[in-house]
């Protein structure tokens, strides 16, 4: 008889185990599908830059600095597409900090905001911007189930003995996003 129940009591605890496992896997896979999402926004972003660039460089010749920013930090983009979301928001927050300098700038010549092309880019670009922010929504939502449970206890005994790790969140550091404005009264 308590043979019986000791037996009954190791495959509850095998089979709470299983199911503990098999939650972790899932959220793994989710946090690596929400990164999935995040990389092909980026990629798509990244791809954008030289038709804006081309269609730009004819107006703002004169403006090469902002336009060289740009460039470089596509190239930093690029190369930082295999890094740790950390290493890939610093390349990617320095991308759209780039971006952002060269839509104002853009802002002083008339003749290249009436320009369709430029118009076609900048709202597809726009576009692309709130994709990668659905995106890291998702991915850092994912993140945090993960986490928890990596943390949480019994699953926490789980996850250590099948080695499965927190992840890290993907947070864009874009200074002017994080910028207090100042309001001067005249």
């Amino acid at each position: 008889m308590i043979g019986w129940i000791i037996l009954g009591v190791v495959v509850v605890a095998a089979l709470y185990a299983i199911a503990i496992y098999n939650g972790l896997v899932k959220k793994r896979q989710m946090v690596e599908e929400g990164w999935s999402g995040i990389d092909v926004q980026l990629k798509r972003r990244t791809d954008l830059i030289p038709n804006l660039l081309e269609t730009v460089i004819g107006y703002m010749s004169h403006e090469r600095e902002t336009l060289e920013a740009v460039t470089n930090a596509r190239a930093n983009a690029t190369a930082a597409a295999n890094g740790t979301p950390e290493q890939r928001a610093a390349a990617e927050g320095q991308l759209s900090s780039a971006l952002g300098r060269l839509i104002a700038t853009a802002e002083s010549y008339p003749d290249l905001k009436a320009n369709t092309t430029f118009l076609e880019f900048q709202e597809a670009l726009q576009t692309v911007e709130d994709e990668i922010q659905m995106s890291r929504r998702y991915y850092n939502g994912a993140v945090r189930n993960l986490n928890v449970q990596v943390e949480s206890f019994p699953s926490n005994l789980v996850a250590n003995g099948f080695g499965f790790h927190k992840a890290q969140y993907f947070e864009l550091e874009n200074e002017a996003e994080r910028a207090v404005p100042t309001v001067k009264f005249s």
